[in-house]
């Protein structure tokens, strides 16, 4: 038996058209380890729109109810030429209730319960998920459970991270983000010291109101030496940057060897030998990433992401940081949410082009059945 519903799906042709529909789906009776969840709320996080519209012009875009046609410019079309002609349905996370099992212990203990799941097909009326990427959300509301994987098990894996590879402290860009918010809660539960980088006054204010200690701002005339100071207070010699272009990293690692020189007794041509390592974990600045010959030979740069991190720190690791997160789901990992929008509303063009910005504090969430 299938169940028929909206999905929006989104398709790039060779000539660069992009195509973002609300269409009719059939969902398949799930098997196996597989659930049916009816999808009452997901978040657009910025990892959703990488998929969702890419680079494409949504100012002259052609909007109509329910479905978007746009213009992929180069060189981003021909750079995602392996997604060409494919009908690609969207929304990495959300949550609901599980009308449907598949055949397995698993899959039939979540029968009729509230979930949060990673479907990858969110933006639906219904999605087809696995059992054990679902999280039972018991009296917590889907809106409050939707934001309950990617955010906060990012947030806690970077602390998690750090701590495997024996730093001590964290600096963190575009940090008054809501995952950087969440990040400050945690640094502040698990006694790890936090460096804080924002681009705005209101944001550092933000930060403050949360107890953040050390927040640096990257507009003010002596932010090098702000982030310096707080570097040299904290020992924070490994970073996380959701930025990826431009000088966020290469200020960084610009500032923990300063720090790192400043303590050294003797001279090395070579620079220090403090380990720095920063990690980019998003692509807000799709610009080349600047880096300068300034920082010694003692440092690394490379990519996060959260599957392969929880491929890597195994099932008790990862075990223990959902049961973290179902327990402070309305405290440490809370999110806010600016606004919410039907299947057809996520696709207006005033809503398009506000959550496209992804700005602090201006978070969307999406109720499939209105």
């Amino acid at each position: 038996m299938t169940t028929t519903g909206k999905q929006i799906f989104t398709t790039l042709e060779s000539d660069g058209t992009l195509t973002v529909e609300v269409a009719t789906s059939e969902f398949p009776e799930p098997k196996g380890n597989q659930v049916l969840v009816k999808m009452e709320a997901a978040p657009i996080n910025p990892s959703d729109l990488a998929l969702l519209f890419g680079q494409a012009d949504l100012e002259n875009a052609d909007y109509s109810e329910g479905k978007i046609v746009a213009k992929m410019p180069e060189p981003f079309n021909s750079g995602s030429k392996g997604r060409h002609g494919q009908r690609m349905p969207v929304g990495n996370e959300g949550a609901g209730e599980v009308i449907a099992t598949g055949d397995s212990d698993a899959a039939k203990a979540l029968m009729g319960k509230r979930v949060s799941c990673v479907p990858g097909t969110a933006y639906a009326e219904y999605a087809i998920a696995d059992a054990n990427m679902c999280l039972p959300l018991g009296d917590i509301s889907s809106k409050d459970g939707a934001s309950a994987f990617v955010n906060p098990m990012t947030a806690l894996g970077f602390v998690e991270t750090a701590k495997m590879e024996g730093f001590k402290a964290i600096v963190h860009t575009a940090a008054a983000s809501n995952l950087g918010q969440m990040l400050v809660r945690i640094c502040q539960e698990d006694d790890m010291e936090l460096v804080n980088i924002v681009r705005r006054q209101e944001q550092v204010d933000v930060l403050k109101g949360l107890g953040a200690k050390h927040i640096v701002n990257s507009s003010d005339d002596d932010f090098m030496k702000q982030l310096r100071t707080a570097i040299d207070e904290t020992d924070a010699f490994i970073g996380f940057d959701p930025i990826g272009g431009g000088k966020a990293v290469d200020n960084a690692f610009k500032a923990m060897e300063q720090v790192a020189v400043g303590k050294m007794t003797e001279y090395s041509r070579y620079g220090s030998n403090q380990q720095k390592k920063m990690y980019i974990y998003g692509r807000l600045d799709l610009s080349p990433t600047v880096l300068t010959p300034s920082y010694g030979f003692g440092w690394t740069l490379s990519g996060w992401l959260l599957f392969p991190f929880m491929q890597s720190a195994g099932k008790e690791t990862v075990a223990r940081m959902r049961k973290r997160v179902l327990e402070n789901l309305t405290t440490t990992f809370k999110s806010e949410y600016t606004k919410e929008v039907t299947l057809e509303g996520m696709l207006e063009k005033d809503a398009v082009l506000q959550y496209r910005q992804m700005r602090t504090g201006e978070k969307y969430l999406v109720t499939p059945h209105g």
